[in-house]
């Protein structure tokens, strides 16, 4: 059986730069915290990519969308939910040959300071903000990296030909702040609440498990 993500990440490469300019984008939305939202951030830009799609990624927070709008408990806090992703995650894993450093069990870090890193990156950087949330991502979930600090975040800006110390500096500035606040403000007026969630065509999805509902819906035109 071929590796879905695997198929997903070569598919990426094809050449659809002609295309992708003309049509809407795809909007993906994630927290750091969400290995669902790590899950689909392999996927999301070649099922994209396959119908001539670009897509713009945005940082969102569930502390904001899930605790305070829709007044819930965390998912793992929650009874008979949790015992459910505690099996989900490592079945979807089996599935798509993934192998992590960090159980979904683990303790989580407070994602703020790498979401307001993400929209300071997007300001100072543009164009290079999918990169640094990869980035963020893979040191987080795969690698098991703990980035619970300014330094360990501004340790990932090297690579991406940002400066450390700028980065270090910037995401703790009331710019970066409020840049995250009119963001996550933004994503709940557009009706997002969980990660993944991706809107195409003013049709949302949310879930790791309707990518390929959206990929069909791209593939159709809808319906």
């Amino acid at each position: 059986m071929s590796n879905p993500s695997t198929s997903d990440s070569a598919a990426a490469t094809g050449g659809h730069s002609d295309v992708t300019s003309e049509r809407p984008p795809i909007d993906f939305y994630f927290d750091f915290l969400s290995a669902f939202g790590y899950f689909a951030s392999l996927r999301i830009d070649a099922i994209a990519a396959r119908h001539g799609r670009r897509v713009e990624w945005h940082c969102m927070l569930l502390g904001v969308s899930v605790m305070k709008v829709m007044g819930l408990k965390p998912l793992l806090d929650t009874p008979l939910k949790s015992d459910y992703v505690l099996r989900d995650a490592p079945r979807y894993m089996r599935r798509h040959g993934l192998e992590l450093k960090r159980a979904v069990s683990d303790p989580m870090m407070d994602p703020r300071p790498s979401a307001r890193a993400f929209y300071w990156v997007q300001r100072h950087h543009p164009g290079q903000q999918q990169a640094f949330a990869k980035a963020v991502f893979n040191s987080y979930w795969l690698q098991g990296n703990d980035l619970a600090d300014s330094a360990q975040i501004a340790a990932l800006a090297p690579a991406l030909g940002i400066d450390p110390l700028a980065l270090q500096t910037g995401l703790d500035s009331d710019e970066a702040r409020t840049d995250l606040r009119e963001h996550v403000s933004a994503s709940i007026d557009r009706g997002v609440f969980g990660s993944p969630f991706m809107i195409a065509d003013g049709e949302p999805f949310w879930g790791c498990d309707r990518l390929e509902m959206l990929d069909d819906w791209l593939a159709t035109g809808g319906w």
